[in-house]
């Protein structure tokens, strides 16, 4: 989130001599993205972050594909996904292109013995089950039902978890995340008309210093490949920063949905945005007040993009039969809509209280075997009477 944070202690002037009480430097780091043209940070280190002590061998974790090029309506069931205990062997791709990698996880234990980096992509984590606290070199996250964790790339974090049933959608992203751009100011301030603003988002609090040495599991995703390094300091021995770029959690619940006489199309509901794809909220609202407005979304083809909604919770008057943690995927070329019996259904009606997160990627996306295991294959012909 663009605005200026800092936490802990830093000098005066940036790039100037920091030392230790001792009178040894700190070391400092710039982290920056889209090379030194765009957001940054900057790190104070009681070890230089680059003390490696062992490299091993990496093993591949891209997603593959089972169905290249899809034209048909499909639904996922991903509360069928196993858990697992390790975080990361729990992370499971189900969808995907060169902008996006859209996924879930089922994790029942915390990350205590090792740490992730993802070097490949910034990660949102909607948080659908479970509680925590999000630990990164920038301070700690706690976390709970309906938080999006919203994590730049080359960020090193734990998680750790309250309790073991924890489901999560994972979003993995080339591109930079950011809020929609008609929603901030030339400074990057976000708008009166924005559905949420500044004092929505949370910030990492309650910086640890960990002045530790030893050996320290980080592993790194770069190219699709983990590679397990081993670092000869504690990876979060921050003792203060400053910037632009950091971790931050958003929850759902306080996304404040704008409606309308009659209804509104799905942009309004945007939330976060990549390169070639959007994240949008939909969330408990007044239905349109027009007194002829039909509150059932209308019939829409996907020309330019496919549609992924992630069933949170709650009713969906336009669908006759939906699970949480239900993925449905609505590809471009062909129109989609409520089912039959849902428009008239919905005449009349003051309010919804669904909760789903959508995902709009601009190019098609290509199923791993890991979703055609959850899918339900009759949903395709959910639209005949």
């Amino acid at each position: 989130m663009p605005f200026y944070n800092r936490i802990g202690q830093i000098p005066a002037k940036r790039h100037t001599q920091f030392r230790k009480p001792n009178g040894e430097l700190y070391a400092e780091e710039l982290v920056s993205t889209e090379g030194f043209s765009s957001l940054y940070s900057l790190i104070y280190h009681c070890h230089p972050p680059t003390l490696v002590k062992q490299v091993d061998e990496p093993y591949d974790v891209s997603p593959k594909a089972a169905v290249e090029k899809n034209m048909k309506h499909r639904s996922f069931l991903t509360f069928n996904t196993e858990a697992t205990d390790r975080y990361l062997d729990s992370r499971k791709v189900l969808l995907f292109n060169s902008d996006v990698h859209i996924g879930v996880a089922a994790p029942r234990k915390s990350m205590t013995d090792e740490f992730f980096k993802n070097s490949d992509a910034d990660e949102v984590l909607f948080i659908h089950e479970g509680s925590g606290v999000l630990k990164t070199i920038y301070g700690q996250l706690p976390f709970s039902y309906g938080d999006y964790l919203v994590i730049p790339r080359g960020t090193i974090y734990q998680i750790h978890f309250n309790e073991e049933n924890n489901r999560l959608l994972v979003v993995e992203s080339p591109s930079p995340i950011y809020p929609p751009k008609r929603y901030q100011n030339s400074f990057g301030q976000l708008l009166e008309h924005s559905p949420y603003c500044e004092r929505d988002i949370r910030v990492p609090e309650q910086l640890e210093t960990h002045d530790e040495v030893g050996e320290f599991k980080v592993l790194i995703k770069q190219q699709g490949l983990i590679w397990p390094y081993t670092y000869a300091t504690h990876p979060f021995d921050a003792i203060g920063w400053d910037g632009y770029l950091y971790p931050y959690a958003f929850s759902i619940h306080n996304f404040e949905p704008i409606t309308g006489r009659i209804h509104q199309p799905p942009p309004v509901h945007q939330t976060f945005e990549g390169r070639n794809y959007v994240i949008c909220s939909f969330c408990p609202r007044l239905y349109d007040y027009h007194p002829q407005a039909v509150p059932a979304p209308y019939n829409h083809s996907n020309i330019d993009s496919d549609e992924i909604l992630y069933y949170v919770d709650g009713d969906f008057m336009s669908r006759k039969h939906v699970e949480r943690g239900m993925i449905s995927l609505h590809p471009k070329g062909i129109p989609h809509g409520p089912h039959p019996g849902t428009v008239e259904k919905s005449l009349g009606k003051k309010e919804t209280g669904e909760l789903a997160v959508m995902i709009d990627p601009f190019y098609p996306l290509k199923i791993t075997q890991e979703a055609l295991n959850t899918e339900d294959a009759s949903y395709w012909k959910s639209w005949v009477d």
